[in-house]
């Protein structure tokens, strides 16, 4: 059992977390593939956080809980890309224009970074404390990290994790260096043949260069190159570059379920009513064309 929190958001920013004891029932991306259910199913004090399970068979899951309250539902595509093919092929699955897109902004970062810009790769145990002696203060800079406690997460337990998964040769990660400094990170835990879109972050000073972008296509033909994975795993949650770079994606859903008691029962109503009056101001500022501008000043 593992503290959780019920958040309310408001774009990229969160408002208000509610504290709640829950176990974890986690899908991996071949679990989504194959459709598969654990015979376990995990139970906290309040309940259980489900996070990307296979659309297709929610209500199995959901079944496994008879009384609880469910919650919190977010339906997503989860993006992923098949690493079958070669770096090439991969390519050659995108437009023209985007193809050409993405080689001018790597173009515009070379031009623009005093000196260019690197790229270095992180294995090893000493690669990877080298990787977060550079990654975690730029982390902290990052709008994920400031509004919504997502930066590369900076604890023992996750120094060890990362370190023991490089003891094993599971733990791949990258920096981009430009002026001097590192502008951009990736990290990518490998389970089974799946690497795994843990982390990428960037100093938003660099944003209007595009480092995560140029970052995330060096990153991707390197790991072509390896020719060792099967897939690599956007995780759960929509995002216009998970959808871009992703050559397939699945149906999947995350939502907390807890026990009917009238606090949780008040609790996600709460939410729900949250939910959709956020849904509705968003509906309205598209109509308006406002809706670029209000997500920037959510991340200020």
């Amino acid at each position: 059992m593992a503290a959780a929190a019920i958040d309310f958001t408001l774009g990229s920013r969160r408002l208000l977390s509610v504290p709640r004891q829950l176990a974890t029932w986690s899908f991996t991306l071949e679990d989504v593939l194959a459709g598969a259910l654990s015979q376990a199913s995990p139970r906290g004090r309040d309940g259980v956080r489900v996070l990307s399970a296979p659309t297709p068979r929610l209500a199995e899951v959901t079944a496994r809980y008879p009384g609880f309250i469910a919650g919190g539902r977010q339906d997503f595509r989860r993006h992923y890309i098949d690493m079958s093919q070669s770096f090439d092929d991969y390519m050659a699955q995108f437009s023209g224009k985007t193809r050409s897109t993405l080689r001018r902004k790597a173009r515009k970062l070379a031009d623009e970074a005093p000196g260019g810009y690197e790229v270095t790769e992180h294995r090893t145990p000493a690669e990877i404390e080298a990787f977060l002696a550079a990654a975690l203060p730029l982390s902290a800079r990052t709008y994920q990290a400031r509004l919504l406690d997502a930066g590369l997460p900076d604890s023992p337990e996750a120094r060890h994790a990362m370190l023991e998964a490089a003891e094993d040769d599971r733990m791949r990660a990258f920096l981009l260096h430009a002026g001097g400094e590192a502008v951009a990170y990736l990290s990518l835990p490998v389970t089974g043949q799946t690497l795994v879109y843990a982390h990428l972050g960037y100093d938003p000073d660099w944003a209007r260069l595009s480092p995560g972008t140029v970052l995330q296509m060096d990153a991707l033909e390197r790991l072509f190159a390896e020719c060792r994975y099967r897939w690599f795993d956007f995780t759960e949650g929509e995002g216009a570059h998970k959808a871009m770079f992703g050559t397939h994606s699945a149906a999947c859903t995350s939502l907390v379920l807890l026990e009917p008691t009238i606090a949780n029962r008040t609790l996600l109503g709460a939410r729900a009513g949250f939910d959709a009056s956020v849904a509705s101001a968003k509906a309205l500022a598209q109509q308006s064309g406002a809706l670029g501008r209000i997500r920037a000043l959510l991340r200020a």
